[in-house]
């Protein structure tokens, strides 16, 4: 039997906790503060991020994992003798996981996922590949099911601010004006690893993420239950504690994970954004 380790990026958006169980290494993006760069979630979290929004009006910058910085990591592992099974954010969101390929083609015995995913959709495949390796199967069998699971996954968050997406220019001033005005809160659905708008709704912080768990999870068949993520980007304690009463009350997940997004993904969403992210059966 092989020697498997699962690797992943930092969009992962796991907690410290998961990874050091799991016994999973993590690559960091990286974030410019200006000229400082700071490693996703190792020396910067979340709230610096949007207290620098905040002071400068400015978004931070987030850079891809370099082909070098992964063929450092991917390196030493294989020579202590393990096979990688790496899992990325979505091709379609970062050239880290066309970098995390080219540096595998050098150096080998390396398989490389596409999640084509997010935050803790991603971190879904991440536990369930640390799982299967735990278990003793074959790294290409592995493989092969997380392909096949990924795209049964069921990720999508709200948002409570379109101010992020309208700086990094992925939003007009007149649509991000009108929907503060009108208190309206976009969902943004992961959908053939792009991000999409759904639903929206309209009213305060706790009204909106309710009011969405509800959409996403109400009166529906379809939804494996042994676990799911709730991910925020810094929503407070009390509507965290109702939303998991929610989830809990629609469905009887075996798991209900709390994850806080980290810096890559809060970057583009800003503040009090939340999601629930599961896989479908």
């Amino acid at each position: 039997m092989s020697k498997i380790k699962i690797t992943c990026d930092s969009t992962c958006d796991l907690t410290n906790e998961l990874y050091q169980k799991n016994n999973i290494t993590v690559v960091p993006l990286s974030i410019a503060l200006g000229d400082e760069i700071r490693r996703d979630s190792i020396d910067i979290d979340a709230d610096e991020i949007f207290r620098f929004v905040k002071s400068t009006n400015q978004l931070p910058k987030t850079s891809a994992i370099s082909i070098g910085e992964y063929e450092d990591v991917f390196g030493k592992l294989v020579d202590e003798g393990y096979t990688v099974i790496h899992i990325n954010i979505s091709s379609e969101l970062s050239s880290s996981h066309q970098n995390a390929c080219l540096a595998a083609e050098d150096i080998g015995n390396i398989y490389v996922i596409d999640s084509r995913n997010l935050s803790s959709g991603s971190g879904h495949l991440v536990l369930l590949a640390a799982a299967m390796a735990d278990s003793g199967m074959e790294a290409g069998e592995i493989v092969d099911i997380l392909n096949e699971k990924k795209e049964k996954l069921d990720v999508s968050f709200v948002l409570q601010t379109l101010e992020y997406l309208h700086k990094g220019g992925r939003c007009s001033s007149v649509a991000a004006f009108g929907a503060n005005a009108l208190k309206l809160r976009p969902e943004i659905q992961v959908i053939d690893g792009k991000m999409q708008v759904g639903r929206k709704y309209r009213g305060d912080m706790e009204k909106t993420i309710l009011a969405y768990v509800h959409g996403r999870l109400d009166g529906r068949d379809d939804i494996d239950t042994d676990r799911i993520f709730v991910t925020h980007s810094g929503v407070p304690e009390d509507i965290l504690d109702k939303v998991v009463d929610t989830v809990k009350a629609l469905h009887p997940f075996r798991e209900v994970l709390i994850t806080r997004a980290g810096c890559t993904i809060s970057s583009h969403c800003g503040p009090a954004c939340l999601g629930v992210l599961f896989f479908k059966k």
